[in-house]
């Protein structure tokens, strides 16, 4: 529960510290007193924003602290999931700077506002006319049906397959319309990927066949210079080989006479033979070029060929063609591919529809069972209430689609009146009506809640009388099961509650400030007796005041 909470330099607060108990704590005071200040303190450390439009004086900062005394609900595992420290006695604070930073703890560790409001959902739930708006959202209709039906593991089950079916479906679709607009290219690939095919290219084979056709080419002018070659060292009229020979036998003769013959002979007989090796190697080369015209032919229309799939593949080796003839076979499997992974993904998604089918009519099915409950026991406060003739049904309206929490919309209907037909809230019900109606449903949820603390902010708005005695009694109903914290105008209500605190504000010399304070028996007969004459008391009104609460 709410122990206590610290403000400081927050709106028209310069400083107030306040201590709430178990039970039913009643907050009164005048229009503009600053009740909504209060709620809008504690909001900051439930994980709304701010900025320094709250801040009393720009130049300080604003502190808000509250403690909770969370000994007795089950929310350790919050606190090891978000790595914080547990206490019996937890304290959240919230800082706003003067430049408009914020900063939040949750016992001295700084969090972001998301686990700040992820704690707060554990903690508190704050009522005010605004939510009262809200029993006409789908959504929220829905939401206070499944907090009946208590199914919540069945729900995040059925969330965690929707999601995982919606992740799916986006695949699905993304992976179809990559494969319609493959299949339009397949065509262009599978042509480009055959003509680079056919040529059957090997690495290597354009130089080769470069070199072998400038060879060709220049095929007579070759064969006339090597045989040129071959008859200069050779040729009968002039032969080099024949004239080193000479040579050889000539030094030989005289090799005894001179010191240097040896070395000579040596010297000419290694060039001799190296002679013979060349004129040998200018023979056969001789003997293998011919002019081939049919060669010629084929090595330039083989050529052509390579370069014309270069030019429009923007290369220049037969390794690049090679490459992109790999790239296009990739693209075609993949394209070829798509119908398995389709089939398989499609497979997968009737899969999960079978399960989300399954789940959603579980989920139907506990709804069905707990709405003639709910129902029954809404009319039946609401007659309570003063609305003796209140009509109230839930509606489960089937959807073509799944949606994030099941197959089907939930609505309220609702009619205030004898041989009125059953219409939307938003359509029929009444300021007074709308209040009445949704203190039932809290005070239904009071029943399968674990929830700590209720604010309800002036959740009588449109009663009086009876009516609002009768709601304070419900209300003081629920505050025998969890911390209620009612801020109210009206006295029948007031007069119902455990603690009495008064809101109201001062002027000095410089500024207006709030201030609350716990009233006292005597206080709190004179605030209700205020209530119910205004600002000049009765005998009257004081006597009034004490039948309220002695009852």
């Amino acid at each position: 529960m709410l122990q206590s909470i610290y403000i400081q330099n927050y709106a028209l607060i310069n400083e107030l510290e306040i201590d709430f108990n178990k039970g039913l704590n009643i907050i009164t005071g005048e229009t503009g007193a600053g009740k909504s200040i209060l709620l809008g303190a504690l909001s900051l450390v439930l994980g709304q924003r701010a900025d320094t439009s709250v801040l009393k004086d720009k130049s300080r900062k604003c502190y808000v602290e509250a403690k909770f005394q969370i000994n007795q609900y089950q929310i350790k595992e919050f606190f090891k999931q978000n790595d914080l420290d547990y206490e019996d006695l937890t304290t959240i604070r919230r800082e706003i700077t003067d430049n408009g930073k914020s900063r939040a703890f949750i016992n001295d560790t700084p969090v972001n506002l998301a686990v700040l409001k992820d704690l707060s959902n554990n903690l508190i739930d704050i009522h005010s006319q605004h939510e009262s708006l809200l029993l006409g959202d789908d959504h929220f209709q829905l939401s206070l049906v499944d907090s009946f039906a208590n199914h919540q593991d069945l729900l995040d089950n059925y969330r965690n397959k929707f999601e995982e079916y919606n992740i799916l479906t986006t695949e699905y679709k993304k992976l179809l319309s990559n494969a319609d607009k493959a299949k339009e290219d397949l065509d262009y690939h599978q042509f480009q990927f055959e003509q680079i095919e056919a040529i059957k290219l090997v690495e290597g084979e354009q130089e080769e066949m470069e070199t072998e056709l400038e060879q060709l080419n220049h095929a007579e002018e070759i064969k006339l210079n090597l045989t040129n070659s071959d008859h200069l060292l050779s040729g009968e009229d002039v032969s080099i080989i024949s004239n080193l020979k000479q040579t050889k036998s000539a030094i030989e003769s005289i090799s005894n006479y001179i010191k240097e013959g040896e070395s000579l002979v040596q010297r000419i007989d290694s060039v001799y033979i190296e002679l013979q090796d060349v004129n040998n190697e200018i023979e056969k080369l001789n003997e293998k070029i011919e002019h081939d015209p049919v060669r010629i032919e084929f090595i330039r229309e083989r050529l052509d060929t390579i370069y014309s799939q270069q030019q429009k593949h923007k290369v220049s080796t037969v390794k690049e063609l090679i490459e992109i003839k790999d790239e296009l076979q990739q693209k075609i499997d993949r394209i070829t591919s798509y119908d398995f992974e389709t089939e398989k993904i499609k497979k997968e998604l009737d899969s999960l529809k079978n399960e989300l089918f399954t789940l959603s009519n579980s989920i139907s099915e506990n709804r069905k069972n707990i709405i003639p409950k709910i129902e029954s026991k809404v009319i039946e406060i609401l007659q309570q209430l003063g609305i003796p003739n209140a009509n109230f049904k839930v509606e489960q309206v089937p959807s073509e689609e799944f949606l994030p929490t099941g197959k089907e919309f939930i609505k309220f209907l609702f009619s205030a009146n004898k041989n009125v037909a059953l219409e939307e809230l938003s359509k029929v019900a009444s300021g007074g009506e709308i209040s009445r109606l949704m203190i039932s449903i809290k005070s239904l949820i009071v029943e399968t809640t674990t929830l700590p603390t209720i604010i309800f902010d002036e959740i009588d708005t449109g009663t009086s009388g009876e009516i609002a005695d009768k709601m304070g009694s419900i209300i003081k109903h629920m505050s025998e099961k969890m911390q209620v914290i009612n801020i109210t105008h009206l006295p029948q209500i007031a007069s119902k509650g455990d603690y009495h605190y008064l809101v109201y504000k001062k002027d000095n010399h410089e500024t207006t400030n709030t201030y609350i304070k716990l009233l006292s028996k005597e206080e709190r007969i004179n605030e209700i007796a205020k209530m119910l004459s205004g600002e000049a008391l009765t005998d009257a009104a004081i006597q009034n005041a004490r039948v309220l609460l002695s009852k």
